[in-house]
């Protein structure tokens, strides 16, 4: 039988054998799966076995994830099962028009499941994170604050929209590109810098996962070769955790080409990239 979970199933799920120490799913259980987020559970004779979730973003959009089986039930197909009925379940939601899972590169498993479910490999990128991006300056000038919302929208439709090209809408959830995807409001809170000739764009947000984090959109290969562009990115990390008087962390979703590209003391942490698969309603 698979179902929603519900706060009388959190004894079941602590029952379970993951293998995964301090697991983020039971000391979140109540904020996941409430709201925007939906988690399901498959059982077998009123056992807890497999685990696996949803979360509406935009309105538009879902990604799929927060799989786990019980260890002594591997090999089954569990999960296979379970997240098939999730993708059913998240484009039976009215507004929903595309439906994603992130796996990192390793996560061989995962990624096996998510493809017998009928999700295709769509982009792939590494979630760098660090503290201090103070090291990549190079004496540029910080770049111009880009303040109206048609021209921001502008910039968007441009290097995004027009391609439905693969945009970081939160930390760990990109997706590809959309009008839905981005309201006035929303806009209007992110902040847009645009080099001095005016082909280059930075975007800055806020979000926190776990951490505080300047998440920072750079659409472009030439990360090492932009003028003020590492200057641009200090000057807002500064900012926001001078806001916040909390510790910070600058998050970028880089290409491989990217992440190539930084020095070999380059500043950022960079673990297994993440895979973004999905499809279309």
């Amino acid at each position: 039988m698979i179902r929603p979970l519900t706060k009388e199933d959190l004894p079941k799920l602590k029952a379970m054998e993951t293998g995964i120490e301090d697991d983020y799913v039971i000391r979140v259980f109540d904020r996941i799966s409430s709201g925007n987020n939906k988690l399901f559970g498959l059982f077998t004779n009123d056992q807890l076995v497999s685990v696996g979730g949803l979360t509406v973003f935009a309105k538009h959009y879902a990604m799929l994830g927060r799989m786990r089986s019980d260890l002594r039930y591997r090999g089954n197909d569990l999960s296979t099962s379970l997240m098939s009925q999730v993708l059913e379940e998240a484009f039976k939601l009215p507004d929903i028009k595309w439906v994603g899972a992130n796996t990192q590169e390793e996560n061989i498993p995962a990624q096996r499941v998510l493809k017998k479910i009928g999700l295709a490999e769509r982009h792939i990128s590494y979630g760098a994170s660090a503290l201090d991006v103070s090291s990549l300056e190079n004496g540029g000038t910080p770049w111009k604050r880009e303040e109206d919302i048609s021209n921001k929208r502008q910039w968007l439709r441009k290097l995004f929209i027009d391609s439905a090209a693969v945009f970081p809408y939160e930390c760990y959830y990109p997706f590809p590109a959309s009008e839905e995807m981005f309201d006035d409001k929303q806009i209007a809170g992110w902040n847009f810098f645009v080099n001095p000739q005016g082909d280059r764009l930075l975007i800055t947000k806020k979000d926190f996962k776990k951490y505080n984090y300047l998440q920072a959109v750079f659409p472009f290969e030439d990360v090492l070769d932009q003028p003020g562009l590492w200057e641009t990115i200090a000057l807002a990390h500064q900012q926001l955790a001078s806001e916040l008087r909390k510790e910070t962390h600058i998050w970028m979703d880089l290409t491989k080409q990217q992440a190539s590209a930084l020095p070999e003391n380059h500043p950022f942490n960079l673990p297994s990239p993440w895979m973004l698969f999905g499809k279309g309603k």
